[in-house]
């Protein structure tokens, strides 16, 4: 397992860039691509001429949702996508926020008021809390990796026709 929140892959789809970016549009709410179907989507986001950036729908909030930025780059024989999934920039500020402050409050107490048990409360807390918001983010990435290589890499797929309005 990956011990930071967020995790990268290369990807090669069959599709051409302009068909992928396409396939992409139709299943994001705020783009629809012109032609196809009305699909209920299934990301938030926006899709562009060169890349995207993607979020699962999901019916109840997770601040652990992880944010999918891709680039699309076309191949002779189809498409590449460098993909990067990470967390919410306002949930990796609070991430980072408290780890700092958690570290913070551990030294202070080992080194400068000699108190190990509060340093040590302070810096298990600090632990606990990252491993908290890691596996949090894996937990639903899997599932977010999952519904967006089935959209990219099938045409037609079950996840598709059974998402029409």
């Amino acid at each position: 397992m990956n011990w930071l929140p967020f995790g990268r892959e290369t990807l090669v789809s069959a599709l051409s860039k302009e068909e992928l970016l396409e396939r992409l549009a139709a299943v994001t709410r705020g783009t629809r691509a012109d032609g196809l179907p009305e699909l209920r989507p299934l990301f938030y986001g926006k899709v562009g001429d060169h890349g995207f950036l993607l979020s699962r729908v999901i019916e109840k909030g997770d601040n652990f949702l992880p944010l999918i930025q891709g680039k699309v780059e076309a191949t002779p024989r189809g498409s590449i996508l460098y993909v990067r999934y990470q967390l919410f920039s306002t949930t990796r500020f609070f991430l980072w926020f408290w780890t700092g402050i958690l570290l913070g409050f551990s030294l202070f107490f080992f080194f400068l008021s000699q108190q190990f048990l509060q340093g040590g409360a302070c810096l298990s807390l600090m632990v606990v809390n990252y491993a908290l918001a890691v596996f949090f983010f894996h937990r639903q990435l899997v599932p977010s990796k999952k519904l967006f290589q089935e959209v990219i890499n099938f045409p037609g797929t079950k996840a598709e026709s059974s998402r029409k309005l």
